[in-house]
């Protein structure tokens, strides 16, 4: 058994010195040509199916990526105060509240507590840490908590001051969840929940 253990051994290495090619222009043999040699088009490159010759075709006109609702509020204080009338939290009241609430807490403590904080006072990580030198927004402060859920959830999305939006990161109905977190937990101190 030891003799033929060694004899693969020897034909093992034998190939692989023999497999060996000091050439880098001969990269060797192509087992999947699919997956080196693509079918589609380089980017920027002509095309000649489509007039003009373009790859990049821009999306028909009103169209909207699957699972995104456009936002149709500016970063402006006007657009703020309108959205606070407009927007209605669709969590607010309903049997869903309860989940909303937990779910906000959740991608709270993702998307915002190093900034605001774990209970909201403006005193997150970034803040504590010295390595942002102005305090973010306390969302306690009466500013903030006596604003209706619609601008919590507007500035979610597109920011104010020195906020950046989050539009791009959180979906709507997340952004949501976080505005029900922030309101029921939060402002309104019902507590901290339960893990």
């Amino acid at each position: 058994m030891k003799i033929l253990s060694k004899i693969y051994l020897v034909l093992l290495f034998s190939l692989t010195a023999v497999a060996c090619d000091n050439d880098r222009n001969k990269p060797g043999y192509s087992y999947f040509p699919d997956m080196e040699q693509s079918r589609s088009y380089e980017t920027y490159s002509e095309n000649p199916v489509l007039e003009g010759g373009v790859t990049n075709l821009m999306p028909v006109e009103n169209t909207v990526p699957r699972g995104q609702i456009p936002y149709e509020f500016e970063k402006t204080d006007e657009n703020r105060k309108l959205a606070g009338q407009v927007l209605h939290n669709p969590y607010i009241g309903t049997a869903m509240q309860g989940d909303a609430v937990i779910e906000g807490k959740r991608l709270y403590n993702i998307y915002c507590w190093h900034c605001h904080g774990d209970k909201g006072d403006g005193k997150g990580f970034l803040y504590t840490s010295g390595k942002y030198g102005y305090p973010p927004a306390s969302l306690l402060a009466d500013k903030v908590a006596g604003n209706p859920d619609g601008e919590i959830f507007h500035v979610i999305s597109v920011g104010f001051g020195v906020m950046g939006a989050h539009q791009g990161q959180i979906l709507p109905d997340d952004r949501w969840k976080i505005a029900t977190y922030v309101r029921e937990v939060l402002i309104n101190g019902e507590g901290e929940l339960a893990e």
